[in-house]
Order: C-alpha cells, then structure tokens, then sequence
C-alpha cells in the first residue's frame, strides 16, 4: 500500500501524536516503600515499573513527593525525595501516575514566588487552571538557535566597557562569601526589565530565605514585580528539591521564549548550590565520588541545565548566573566547568572589596567572547583593550611602588599610574539598590557615556582633577562638579 505525502505533512502528523500523549489516560500503578534512608527511597512495584524522572506520591495523606533516578532491577527503583521523609516506613504505598514534575507556565505567573512544585510562596491567592509543562526537557535545537551575536547593555559601567555580555548568552559571577553577588545581580535586574521590556526570571538555589524577602521587596518597592517571576529552592529543603528548582524555572523561562517570543532575563544563584545539590543526591544514591568529592556525572548534570539557555529565531534567555567560588580557588572543579558553559566570566575580587572599589570587579581576570571588534565595533575595543593595559602596567608597577614609592618611577610610567588609578575609581558606581546603606543616589550610565569617561581618562583630559573626584560617580561629567564641592 502507497501513502502519498503531502508538504508540511510530516509536521502534521507529529502534531496529531503529539495532541493523543498529551490527551491519553494515566496509567496509576501502586508499589511498596521497602527501604528509607535520609532522602534515598526504594519502591518496589510488581509491575508497569515507573520510568526514570517520574515522580511518586507516599505518605499517608500523599504529601511526600519522591521522583525516581535510577531502576535498579525488574521490580525495584530507587528514588530521591523532594519533600522531608519524616513518617515514612517500610510497607507504606507509592503511587506513580506516569507524570513527571510540572510546573505552571502562563502569564498569570508573572509577578508571583514559586516553590520547585509550582506553588505559590507569596502569601497571595493560589494560581488555578494553570497550564502546566514538565521541567525535563530538551535543549532547542541547532537549527532554532540563532546565529547573530548581540551586545546586552546592563547600565553598570564596568561590565558594558570591559565585560560585554551577549543577548541569549551566559555569563557567570564568581566570587567567595561576602564580595557582592547577589547585589550585583539585583541591580542588573532593576535595570535590564525597564530598559528592555521582557521578562526577568530568578531562580534561587539553596540560598537564604532572607535574601528572597528581602529581593521580593525591593522589586516591589522598585514597581518591576509585575514583570518579574521568582522561585526559590531555599538552603533547607532537600537536596533533591534544590537539585530540580533551576529545572524548573527554565521551563518557566522557556514559555516566554517560545510561546510569547519575549526575551528573558534569567537570574541564578547560585550555581555552586546547584551543583552542591548534586553531589549531595549522587552521595546519597551510593555513587563513587570524583575529584574532590563531586559526583561523577557532574559535567553532564551542568550541561542539561545550560544547554536550555539559549538564543531562538522566537526570543532569547540572557542569563546571569552567580557562582560561589570555594576559599577563592578558580581551579575547583565547580567553577572549572562552570567556565566552559560562558560567554562571559565576572570576577569578582575580595581586593577590591576591602579597597572600597565596589562593584569589586577583578577586570584583569574577567573577560568576554564579545570583546572582538566585529561584534562590538573599532573604537569600543580599542578603548577597552587601552583601559585593560593601562590597568595590566599599574598591576606591574605595584611592587616598585611598595618598595620603593611613586617618586621614583619614570615620568612615563607615573601618567600611567595616574590613568590607571583614575580609571579605577571612574569603573566604580552606585547602585540603587544600595542608596539606603550608602546614602549615594544610584547611576545607570549608559554604554556611550562610559566609553566617552574612558576614552577623555586616557587622553589625560583629567589629570589636574583628584582621584578622589572619580569615586562613585556616573558620567564623567560629574568628576568636575565633586571636585568644585571638595574646594568648597
């Protein structure tokens, strides 16, 4: 027998297959809890046994979720839990209904706080009839991807000049305890929503549950809520629910990207926690550890996460991602694989912090794949690569200096100290969100006008001027104005 295909009929039947699973019955099978340890369950099922990452039901009311990693035999599976396991025992039911963990997509979501479950934590009216997807799902592929590289602009001085981050790209915040992470990554939501009108996304990761408070009421005090979805996977939940909460707000992220073709801006921290949920899960589970206690499969669970973060012909997920760095060490395997996933890497420096040189960006060792002068044009890389050799020279200069002072530089290399020190200062800025511990109104300065401060900076344009008349302030413009206060 002969089927004649017609053009755009393989696409319509996929559509068809794809409306019948979406709509068929759920098969509801029932097995036995026969061992609990900590968050690790393993059920025992007669037959019809669950595939891998559906999620289960026990308890005696059916409030403990537990989703299933790995079929260790015909009858046997082996579970994590997403939810504690007090009251769990030996005999007790699991019940599988052939589903994966879901969450609520839609634009009712939209200026709501979520759990890894989908529920909301805000203290508002639960969301109801809300369409709801899987969070395991596949990266767009190859063909969707755009091939365009563009510039997105973030308002901070430093990052625009010398850190270009890309539109649909990632890049990634390191830094120890206490550098300014979170604060950075809040002021680049407060000003990326009103300049860009899309969507930003927070996922929280094993952070503290003051940190969200405290972020939720500033976004709102800040009017940018309505356009703003958040989700936590707080520090004391279960590793698995912390494991499956950056899932799940992609998933929410992707809807955006996809059905409402708007650009996302998609907030982590942090991915340390992440991958820390990991190796917890992988400890639990009885795998072999590798390299400094991280699990095994360490890369390929990172790479599930970031290979969703991408550019589309329908819209792009812009992503920021905060990365703990432990005891400072750049070579720990967390931050190593970390860095093969970016498009740009901010570090920032406990230096620079102690100096008062906030943000405390390290701006020798941070760099961009952005950085070239096909993507962001002559006169801004030429600027750039100036300012970071002006900054590389005083670097090298510091050791003379201590040991023996300014003075007995050459009169070449005291201008260069002199530029470097100016643009140091200059590539600090006041955040808005930080107007109510430092009392000094925040600046969002544009791409131009950072470039134009650097640009007069390196032409000695301002040499007469005191370093002091270039700390936290916005344009360049503003230097002369602190100066003429200062005489006052």
């Amino acid at each position: 027998m002969f089927i004649r295909v017609f053009p755009g009929m393989a696409d319509f039947i996929k559509l068809i297959m794809k409306t019948i699973s979406n709509q068929k019955s759920i098969a509801f099978t029932q097995g036995k809890i026969v061992s609990v340890r900590s968050s690790v369950v393993d059920v025992r099922f007669e037959n019809n046994l669950p595939p891998i990452n559906s999620l289960l039901l026990t308890g005696r009311n059916k409030e403990i979720f537990i989703e299933v990693l790995s079929q260790l035999d015909h009858n046997r599976v082996r579970c994590i839990a997403l939810t504690p396991t007090q009251g769990l025992a030996r005999g007790m039911v699991a019940e599988s209904q052939g589903r994966e963990l879901t969450v609520p997509v839609g634009k009712s979501i939209l200026g709501r706080m979520f759990d890894v479950f989908g529920n909301t934590i805000d203290q508002k009216e639960p969301l109801a009839n809300m369409e709801r997807r899987n969070i395991h799902q596949s990266p767009p592929h190859l063909t969707k991807r755009s091939t365009k590289s563009e510039v997105y602009e973030t308002g901070i001085k430093a990052i625009d000049v010398l850190i270009p981050l890309e539109r649909g790209g990632k890049a990634g915040l390191f830094g120890g305890a206490g550098v300014g992470k979170t604060v950075l990554l809040t002021e680049m939501i407060r000003n990326m929503i009103g300049d860009n009108k899309g969507v930003s996304m927070f996922c929280g990761i094993g952070e503290r549950c003051r940190e969200g408070h405290e972020l939720y009421h500033e976004m709102k005090d800040a009017g940018v809520l309505k356009d703003m979805v958040m989700m936590f996977g707080q520090m004391n939940e279960p590793p698995g629910a912390r494991f499956r909460v950056g899932h799940a707000a992609l998933t929410m992220a992707e809807y955006f990207r996809d059905d409402e073709q708007r650009d996302v801006l998609l907030l982590i921290d942090n991915v340390f926690r992440f991958i820390q949920a990991g190796m917890e899960v992988s400890g639990l589970m009885g795998q072999m550890p590798s390299r400094l206690g991280y699990q095994p499969t360490m890369s390929t669970e990172l790479s599930k996460l970031q290979e969703r973060i991408a550019n589309t012909d329908a819209g792009a997920i812009t992503s920021i991602q905060a990365v703990y760095v432990p005891a400072d060490d750049l070579t720990d395997p967390a931050a190593v694989h970390t860095f093969s996933h970016l498009s740009a890497s901010i570090v920032l420096s406990r230096k620079k912090a102690s100096e008062g040189l906030y943000p405390a960006i390290d701006l020798l060792q941070s760099n961009s794949k952005m950085a070239t002068p096909t993507t962001i044009g002559k006169r801004h890389y030429e600027i750039a690569q100036q300012t970071r050799q002006t900054l590389a020279q005083y670097e090298e200069l510091k050791d003379i200096i201590s040991m023996l002072g300014l003075e007995q530089l050459s009169l070449q290399d005291r201008n260069v100290v002199n530029r470097a020190r100016r643009l140091e200062r200059f590539l600090t800025q006041p955040f808005i969100v930080t107007e109510q511990f430092s009392g000094i109104p925040g600046k969002e300065v544009s791409l131009n006008d950072a470039l134009d401060g650097c640009e007069r900076i390196l032409a000695d344009e301002f040499k007469d001027l005191p370093e002091s008349s270039f700390y936290m302030i916005g344009k360049i413009e503003e230097a002369f104005a602190k100066s003429n206060e200062r005489k006052t």
